[in-house]
């Protein structure tokens, strides 16, 4: 199976997770959350990570991460290898606790950082583990709120700054924000390529860094061909149908769109769109 496009960069913002191999649990209780929460405090001290939010689940976790310097992958090695460690041991386990490497979506901070932090915390909500994100001790909710004490992995100022500059008077607007996302629809609708989310604009300043990772043949098609022109574009300037034709080859032999994608971008059936491209490959 092709692995994970990784985008490292100074700066970069990711929501990551893991989850447990075959769905097993990775914390039985919450010693093993608070071990995880140690550990993940070593870690953001270690690699100069802010955590701007988290939320451990039964078989996976959250995290929201600021990476000063280019070092997600590092960083996660060595949280999810402890960790792994700590809980064989205690837990008499041998092998793989998480299911293959962890998950990261690249993010747009100033656009999609806040929506992200509020998914995060209300993950137990939507798990009807709990009715209110007050009631889960586990998650970055509380103690952004002040209602529990800060853990050293966490760095709630950013979130906690874009709504007032006052603590109690953030907090307050803070808490209005997340309540009023209950029930809104998931950020992952908006996901681009299964790595970025962000706006047009993001995507494209992120064109250089997924062309050079594209030379990686480990890269799945789909992330490697997110730098490419949207199909509509491509097809918006063909007036003439010998334009329209030039279009849907080079949408299909340049930037790797299927006949199906084009066949629904031109309400043309495929075998007609195959047909015709193989006549513009014989005329080129």
């Amino acid at each position: 199976m092709a692995r994970p496009l990784r985008i490292e960069f100074p700066g970069a913002v990711y929501h990551v997770t893991s989850r447990g191999n075959a769905r097993q649990k990775v914390f039985r209780d919450d010693e093993d959350r608070e071990t995880f929460l140690t550990i993940l405090a070593g870690v953001v001290a270690r690699f100069g990570w802010r955590c701007h939010a988290y939320c451990l689940m039964d078989n996976h976790f959250h995290l929201l991460i600021e990476t000063p310097q280019p070092n997600l992958s590092r960083g996660m090695r060595q949280l999810n290898g402890v960790y792994t460690q700590r809980f064989n041991r205690r837990h008499r386990k041998t092998g793989h606790l998480f299911q293959g490497r962890f998950k990261a979506i690249l993010v747009e901070k100033d656009s999609y950082l806040l929506e992200l932090a509020r998914y995060i915390v209300l993950n137990p909500v939507r798990a009807k583990m709990v009715k209110t994100p007050e009631r889960y001790a586990w998650s970055s909710y509380r103690p952004t709120l002040g209602l529990a004490p800060m853990p050293p992995a966490l760095t709630p100022d950013w979130i906690l700054g874009q709504f007032a500059a006052a603590r109690p008077a953030a907090r307050k607007r803070y808490a209005e924000f997340v309540h009023a996302g209950t029930g809104h629809a998931s950020p992952w609708k908006q996901l681009k390529g299964q790595v970025l989310l962000g706006s047009e604009a993001f995507i494209e300043k992120m064109a250089p860094k997924l062309k050079e990772s594209s030379a990686t043949a480990e890269i799945p098609k789909r992330q490697r061909l997110l730098h490419r022109p949207a199909l509509e574009a491509l097809l918006a300037g063909a007036r003439t149908k010998a334009a329209r034709n030039k279009a849907m080859a080079r949408a299909y032999l340049t930037h790797g769109y299927t006949l199906a994608e084009i066949g629904r971008a031109t309400g043309l059936h495929y075998a007609t769109i195959s047909r015709i491209i193989k006549a513009m490959e014989k005329i080129s």
